[in-house]
């Protein structure tokens, strides 16, 4: 099941224990994706997560458009990914980074903001693209990676205005971070990839203000 094999590869990318199975929490109809946003309506998108709590415990749904999972099952991105199935990667992908990073810091009881989950999502599907392009690729790195996640971004028409500016801010965010390991690890006559993996594991565990504050500090804006 290719949830299952995005959720394990990005566990193993960042070494964090996945304690739960996504297909649990799965939801692929809209109609069940419109009773369950009862605090906002659900938008016309392929990919979202559903955050709730009930007295102490916290209620997680993930909707992923049945149409998106069915292309990924026919043309799985793990046997070859390529420009066909690539938009369809990075809408499950997305998803799945979401409800791994916040599962991951329920378990640690550590609150996560909506800019800091975006942010993150947005450096999961460089850091996991670049790998898997890595590993089909015999190590190949993908030159126009960042243009292609980066440089053609297209945001949601339905977005209200704060949703606008904090997706534009992660985007941003994450761009110059992605662009920075490019330049520090990556485009080198000998990839760093142990301190490269150092560095985005170590980022992955920063809150919000720590990750902005490390790609301003750091010289990443």
């Amino acid at each position: 099941m290719v949830l299952n094999s995005l959720q394990a590869f990005l566990a193993r990318i960042y070494d964090v224990a996945s304690a739960y199975d996504i297909y649990d929490f799965l939801v692929t109809d809209r109609r069940a994706l419109r009773h369950l946003a009862t605090a906002a309506p659900a938008r016309s998108c392929e990919e979202q997560l559903l955050v709730g709590s009930d007295g102490d415990n916290l209620r997680l749904s993930l909707y992923i458009d049945a149409a998106v999972l069915s292309r990924l099952d026919a043309d799985s991105p793990f046997r070859r990914l390529s420009h066909r199935n690539l938009a369809d990667y990075w809408t499950a992908l997305e998803g799945v980074s979401h409800f791994l990073y916040v599962t991951w810091s329920a378990a640690r009881d550590r609150p996560v903001s909506q800019l800091e989950l975006e942010t993150q999502a947005e450096v999961d599907k460089y850091v996991a693209t670049l790998f898997l392009i890595g590993e089909q690729g015999a190590g190949r790195f993908p030159a126009r990676l960042h243009q292609w996640l980066f440089d053609r971004t297209r945001f949601d028409r339905n977005l209200d205005a704060a949703e606008l500016e904090r997706y534009r801010t992660a985007n941003r965010y994450a761009a110059r971070y992605c662009r920075r390991l490019e330049e520090s690890f990556l485009k080198k006559r000998v990839p760093a990839l142990e301190s490269f993996l150092r560095e985005i594991r170590s980022f992955y565990r920063l809150g919000t203000a720590s990750k902005l504050r490390r790609i301003e500090v750091a010289g990443y804006a």
